[in-house]
């Protein structure tokens, strides 16, 4: 039996106690047979404290240092020791590719990559806001900038950025490197294009910046490079007024046809709506939400969701399937995060009862817990039954399959509810580029959770899935499992500019591919 010290730091004890759980499951005491059968016991009286004083911790100190205007002067020497590392990396011999130091546990990814233990992690710890110029309509960020961060520093000032997705622990990036999505990406497209300018250190240790201006080239090869181009260090956004409060119409549709039809309709929409976002609770029944900013709410239709003893935004949702169409007011910074409390509707895996009106007033105010610690406490076992029975997948397919998608989740997986957010996918340079040439209409179908159709395996179907997605012009979220082969990969992704811009800035024994570090082989 291992003795801790009675000071011990929480997280060296969780990381410990994991990691000898893992490695001998033989002897797992009494605390993993909990964290197995009775995750939420060790979730509520463990994951939650410890998440809320994560979140006290990092909201004063960005408040604090942004009072204080400290981060645009540490900003420039954070930079230099990024570019410090690499040099050191070049004179060293360039004998294993880098990536960042950031442990794979603190992403919101269900994985950890494997990749970071063997190679050569350069430290970039850069997580600060750094400037809000109200005259050009920018704020420019460093990387690990989290949206609730940036909505908590924004909001309060009248600004908000165009599209701010959900979750409160996504980077900046994150969305970049990766995708970002939210329900007003119909008007403004993904993450990636309301970003004006990238700031990175490439792979000799030079700092190189690029906008639609400047190294226009690298400036459409970044989005979903997943770091394998260079270390990004600073991103210039787009902002936007924010108004007090969110006008939200629900409107309940009772079958697959009428859900596809009013979901294109209302996005598609003249009067164009800023936000439009639908949840199908099965194939025939969802609800369709429609929503635009305003200052002020009618009496009696305000509801602050985010008040801890409120129930889970996805269940208030579903409430108004099968009425007649219904308005509310949120305040704006609500409606941001609105699935973050619920973690969509994976928290209902988590903890059973978490959305029981007692439960809610007694511990809602510490929910969630952070999906890091929840990675990191996990376990072999845990993570092994998460894999066999677990489905987590952002798929983009033109809006003109939704009714085949839908068709085709149902059959494969039976997750409910579904996520369904429209956006536009514009015609430029890149890894995302529509085959027929121009400007066309996606929508994101989410799925997460626990499938209801007898013969799931995670290999197969996965694989199943994304097949229909290629065979319509989709794409896959790359955050999710993909099990597509190379080949698959690339002729679902165009790598033409990617390749050039691994030739000319010598990238090859710099970093990997990003097939490398985003295909099932690469992550645990």
């Amino acid at each position: 039996m291992v003795k801790y010290p009675p000071f011990a730091d929480l997280l060296d004890f969780v990381k410990t106690y994991v990691r000898i759980q893992s490695k001998n499951p033989a002897e797992k005491s009494w605390l993993a047979y909990i964290l197995i059968h009775y995750r939420w016991v060790f979730v509520c009286f463990f994951l939650l404290p410890l998440s809320l004083v994560y979140d006290i911790y990092h909201l004063a100190r960005s408040w604090i240092i942004f009072k204080m205007n400290s981060a645009p002067k540490k900003h420039d020497e954070r930079v230099k020791f990024v570019q410090q590392q690499v040099r050191e990396w070049n004179q060293q011999g360039r004998s294993t590719p880098m990536c960042t130091a950031r442990p794979g546990w603190q992403t919101i990814s269900f994985r950890q990559p494997k990749y970071k233990k063997t190679l050569f992690n350069v430290k970039v710890n850069l997580m600060d806001v750094l400037e809000i110029d109200t005259e050009k309509k920018t704020v420019r960020v460093e990387p690990l900038v989290s949206m609730g961060q940036l909505s908590a520093t924004l909001n309060p000032l009248g600004w908000t950025i165009p599209i701010l997705p959900e979750m409160d622990d996504l980077t900046v990036g994150g969305l970049i490197m990766g995708t970002g999505i939210e329900t007003s990406s119909h008007k403004y497209g993904l993450f990636q294009h309301i970003c004006v300018s990238y700031e990175l250190v490439m792979a000799d240790g030079s700092a190189v910046k690029c906008s639609k201006e400047e190294n226009s080239d690298l400036y459409y090869a970044i989005p979903w490079s997943y770091g394998t181009l260079g270390f990004l260090t600073a991103v210039e956004i787009e902002i936007i007024p924010a108004l007090q409060f969110v006008r939200l119409e629900y409107q309940s549709v009772s079958s697959l046809d009428e859900a596809c039809r009013v979901f294109q309709e209302q996005t598609l929409k003249e009067e164009n709506n800023q936000f439009v976002e639908g949840l199908m609770f099965s194939l025939n029944r969802g609800v369709i939400m429609t929503a635009n900013m305003v200052n002020s709410a009618e009496p009696g239709k305000l509801n602050v969701i985010s008040r801890w003893y409120k129930p889970w935004f996805f269940k208030h949702v579903e409430s108004f399937w099968g009425q007649e169409p219904q308005v509310e007011y949120i305040p704006t910074r609500d409606y941001f995060h609105r699935h973050s409390r619920s973690i969509f509707w994976e928290i209902q895996d988590i903890i059973p009862f978490g959305n029981h009106p007692v439960f809610r007033y007694l511990f809602g105010w510490m929910v969630p817990p952070k999906v890091s610690l929840l990675k990191l406490t996990q376990g072999e076992t845990v993570k092994e039954l998460y894999e066999n029975n677990h489905f987590i997948q952002d798929m983009l397919v033109p809006m003109t399959t939704l009714k085949d998608a839908l068709l085709c989740f149902e059959k494969e997986v039976k997750i409910y509810p579904v996520w369904l957010c429209p956006f536009k996918l514009p015609m430029a340079p890149g890894m995302l580029r529509s085959p027929s040439g121009k400007q066309e209409m996606y929508v994101d179908i989410g799925t997460y959770g626990v499938p209801k159709v007898g013969d799931f395996h995670p290999v197969e179907t996965t694989r199943r899935v994304e097949n229909f997605v290629r065979s319509v012009n989709g794409f896959q979220m790359l955050y999710a499992d993909s099990y597509m082969t190379e080949t698959e990969f690339h002729s679902m992704f165009d790598h033409t500019l990617y390749n050039q811009m691994r030739k000319k800035y010598n990238c090859d024994k710099a970093f990997p591919r990003v097939y490398g570090k985003v295909s099932r082989a690469a992550r645990d």
